[in-house]
């Protein structure tokens, strides 16, 4: 059994706390928000009163948080993680930020004498409930050695990228990857519609031939096909545009600082931000078929 402190309890964090105490952790969480706090509190989580205290005595440090800012002053504010914690505390921070701030915050821990790992994850809300997620670590081996225990509590693919930071990296170009294969479905859903050719024959023909991917096969973007896809559920989320939206433009921030040509991705950064734009933002992203169709808003 590890203690385990877990900062950030919103859709993702709550179901990943969750998961560390099913498998035998005794976990201390801790949230700014009161709604967090009492999801949690109601679902068996143990509630510290603040950040430190939820930190304090704890082997390991988990956080899930919106955006770098957040990050920085959990971890390097006044009252943050560096200063709260004991000696020897492992820190790993799941969120999804841009790779300057990972990489600045894992110096300063690293200063502090404490040992921290980027590791953002994939898989959503569904995969955090049911454990599956899929982890991309950036820092020392030594650290990601002590850390695979505690991720393998919450994911099935745990995979070491590198130095700190590469988790980011990882991240950050994989659901590039994915916001353009999602548009390039839609798009071809939305003309096979159009052209009078039947979606679930293009998702039968596509599925077997040099069309096929992730977001096809697993996540078709209409509904029928694939009856765990979101089209079914009248695209409730499982990964918002927003979020997508937020992981294009990390993307894109991250081309231009490294001088990487990336016009796909460019793209579908101006194109998920149309879409949210008109009131889709938590929509699924792959909701942006609607756009595709003329049905967005």
């Amino acid at each position: 059994m590890t203690r385990i402190a877990f900062i950030g309890l919103g859709n993702m964090g709550l179901p990943m706390a969750q998961n560390l105490v099913r498998a035998g952790h005794e976990v201390q969480g801790f949230d700014v928000g009161a709604a967090p706090r009492e999801a949690a509190e109601a679902a068996g989580i143990a509630v510290a009163e603040d950040l430190a205290g939820a930190v304090a005595g704890a082997e390991v440090v988990v956080t899930m948080l919106p955006a770098g800012p957040q990050v920085r002053a959990v971890y390097a504010g006044l009252g943050g993680v560096l200063g709260a914690a004991d000696a020897g505390t492992l820190l790993i921070d799941c969120s999804t930020i841009d790779v300057e701030t990972a990489r600045d915050v894992a110096a300063q821990a690293e200063a502090a004498g404490l040992a921290m790992l980027d590791a953002p994850v994939s898989g959503g809300v569904g995969g955090a409930a049911a454990g599956t997620l899929t982890f991309m670590v950036g820092g020392s081996a030594a650290a990601f050695a002590s850390a695979e225990p505690v991720l393998a509590a919450m994911g099935k693919s745990i995979v070491h990228a590198g130095d700190a930071g590469t988790g980011q990296a990882a991240k950050i170009c994989n659901n590039m990857m994915l916001g353009i294969q999602m548009i390039s479905v839609c798009e071809a859903m939305a003309l096979a519609e159009k052209l009078g050719l039947d979606q679930e024959k293009l998702f039968e023909i596509s599925a077997k031939a040099s069309g096929q991917c992730w977001s096809l096969t697993t996540y078709c973007p209409v509904p029928g096909p694939v009856p765990s896809s979101p089209a079914n559920r009248g695209y409730q989320p499982g990964f918002t545009a927003a979020m997508m939206l937020k992981d294009l433009r990390l993307a894109q921030s991250a081309a231009q600082a490294v001088g990487a040509a990336t016009p796909l991705g460019a793209e579908a950064a101006q194109l998920y931000a149309l879409f949210a734009s008109k009131e889709n933002e938590g929509l699924d992203f792959s909701a942006i078929i609607k756009m595709m169709q003329g049905r967005s808003g």
